[in-house]
């Protein structure tokens, strides 16, 4: 598994608090065990043999964690270790009141918190990388299981000078008009407005596409053109003379919490899983344009 995350035996020796010889010691000995050859030495990339014995790899380490919170749990007390990826727009409001409430609820849980694409959450948690994701939907992975969290307005964010900034409210026809900041063709995101401006036979124009919301915000807010966001990653919190605009006809994006359908998930887990439907529950309403969805 470290040979595979960092590319070269000295540095997995590195990673794992270990020489490299002893390394590559243990992975010669796999691979005469099991016939095959793991690692591509010219490359240090993992074969197509290695890469299936790293994920089955990931799956055990995750079961040996889960066992260790498991028999905690019996004793009353929920410890353990989750890693949690969560999308950078809902990590902004989300991971403060949600580590107050783990800190509160279960102070023996230690968490690890990855901000990223749903494009690059989902492969990671079905890899065995993390174990909960709050992602864009919908996410049609069949190893993966949804729990939807929370509905969110889009809106065109439109900076000082263009010509929609001081608009009360924009249709699709009318953002058809202008190049736009788009999130890149193939995400969730896009592919939802995609379809329903083609639905009503427009075509977005884009000024340039990006796979990260927040990169998106940022430069829609300094004032390198419109973009199309979801609400949370235009608070009012943020500086500067641009102006969120409501888009009329366009339905809102769905964020959900996602989970490998493969094993048990350890007590910590659920714990956490929890804690977040709690805590969406209660904060969401606090942020302008987002609707928990009813449990």
């Amino acid at each position: 598994m470290a040979v595979g995350e960092h590319r070269s035996f000295s540095a997995a020796a590195r990673a794992l608090h270990t020489v490299q010889s002893n390394v590559s010691t243990h992975v010669s000995r796999l691979e005469r065990e099991m016939g095959v050859s793991l690692v591509d030495r010219s490359t240090m990339e993992l074969t197509e043999e290695g890469a299936v014995v790293a994920a089955r790899a990931r799956r055990i380490e995750a079961e040996f964690s889960a066992l260790e919170s498991d028999v905690a749990s019996m004793r009353d007390e929920i410890r353990g270790r989750v890693r949690i990826g969560v999308i950078g727009t809902t990590a902004r409001w989300l991971v403060p009141p949600l580590l107050e409430a783990l800190n509160a609820r279960h102070p023996a849980i230690s968490v690890v918190v990855l901000d990223a694409t749903t494009s690059s959450l989902v492969p990671q948690l079905v890899a065995g990388q993390i174990d909960l994701a709050v992602v864009n939907l919908p996410v049609s992975d069949p190893d993966v299981s949804i729990e939807p969290l929370f509905d969110e307005d889009r809106l065109l964010v439109a900076p000082p000078g263009h010509p929609l900034h001081s608009r009360r409210s924009v249709t699709l026809a009318d953002l058809a008009e202008y190049p736009l900041l788009l999130e890149a063709e193939g995400t969730a995101f896009r592919d939802e407005v995609d379809a329903e401006a083609a639905a009503l036979g427009i075509r977005l124009q884009a000024q340039a596409e990006f796979d990260g919301m927040r990169l998106l915000a940022s430069l829609a807010f300094a004032g390198f053109g419109a973009a199309i966001l979801p609400a949370s990653a235009a608070p009012h919190s943020v500086d500067g003379a641009w102006r969120r605009v409501p888009i009329t006809d366009v339905s809102s994006r769905s964020v959900g919490l996602a989970r490998r359908k493969r094993g048990l998930p350890s007590a910590a887990e659920r714990a956490v899983a929890d804690v977040i439907t709690s805590v969406v529950a209660t904060d969401a309403p606090k942020q302008d344009g987002l609707h928990p969805v009813p449990g």
